[in-house]
């Protein structure tokens, strides 16, 4: 069942707390560009660097203290892992992180220094699923997914209920989608804000498996996604794909040289930091800025989690 305004609501009065709320900035210089208004929310600012912190926080205060005295768990390549990690330290518990031997650097020492227990596997999805129910099976943790869990997405959903208060009378709404965590989130808060907000999704091409499920109608497995956008090489489930499906108007997917001459304007014209995955949602603007002209637009920044000795520029 998909998840209701008042869920929403409660969602951000559990993690108002906890967050920050983060802020929106404007630039003239991409006002011009795209010859609109636009309105970036910065997750980018949020605790640990991403709006992961939201969703984690949230599916973290709805457990039992049985629960959380035994622990709780997740398989992640990155943001959801650090943000799983800080929010367990936060409220007095320990995170166990199933992540793939190929993760970026800056993100496993994030996750280290948070406090989260590391288990490295394989870099598939079989094997990060096979790990961690061997874990949960030995540890008694409960399991927190990444995207995939009402809680989770109810927390994400929490960025865009901001935006719309910050950013008032938007006409569209832009976020990546990866593993459909926040996008979801995205499309429940505008939707119930006002049913003529059209809410878009922005995907790599190397990664376009929720494309490919909106067109078809059903999800679509992600196989070998290559993209610099790290954290959307990941899955839709199912209990954010209905939501997308019912809320979501399309998804605009990308180059990857597109993918880095976003990132790079944000840093030179913001200067602000964003990662690939953010600068997929600026890209997917800038790839058809005639569809937006003259609209109030909402881009949701969501991290900014960088090796800066790898930088796609």
């Amino acid at each position: 069942m998909i998840p209701t305004q008042k869920e929403v609501i409660e969602a951000q009065k559990r993690v108002s707390p906890h967050i920050h709320n983060t802020p929106v900035l404007r630039s003239s210089s991409l006002d011009k560009m795209v010859d609109a208004q636009i309105h970036f929310k910065c997750e980018n600012f949020q605790r640990m660097g991403a709006f992961k912190y939201r969703g984690a926080v949230n599916a973290l205060l709805q457990l039992s203290k049985e629960q959380l005295s035994r622990g709780v768990i997740t398989h992640s390549s990155g943001n959801f892992a650090a943000a799983l990690s800080l929010a367990a330290r936060t409220l007095g518990t320990k995170a166990i992180i199933v992540m793939p031997s190929n993760v970026n650097r800056v993100k496993l020492q994030a996750v280290e220094a948070y406090g989260g227990s590391i288990v490295t596997c394989e870099p598939t999805l079989e094997a990060r699923e096979k790990t961690t129910r061997a874990w949960m099976e030995s540890t008694g943790a409960t399991l927190l997914h990444p995207s995939n869990q009402r809680e989770v997405i109810l927390g994400n959903a929490t960025a865009a209920l901001e935006l719309t208060k910050q950013a008032e009378a938007l006409d569209v709404v832009l976020a990546p989608v990866g593993g459909g965590g926040l996008l979801a989130g995205t499309a429940l808060a505008c939707t119930y804000v006002d049913h003529n907000m059209e809410i878009i999704g922005a995907e790599p091409f190397g990664a376009d498996d929720a494309y490919l499920s909106l067109k078809t109608g059903k999800i679509q497995p992600s196989v070998h996604p290559r993209t610099m956008a790290d954290g959307l090489r990941t899955q839709l489930g199912d209990q954010n794909f209905p939501i997308i499906q019912k809320f979501v108007s399309r998804i605009i997917r990308v180059e990857e040289s597109e993918i880095a001459a976003a990132m790079r304007l944000v840093w030179e014209r913001m200067k602000i930091i964003i990662e690939p995955s953010s600068a997929v949602a600026v890209a997917a603007l800038l790839r058809e800025k005639k569809e937006f002209e003259k609209r109030r637009i909402g881009v949701i920044l969501s991290g900014g989690n960088v090796d800066l000795d790898d930088l796609p520029f």
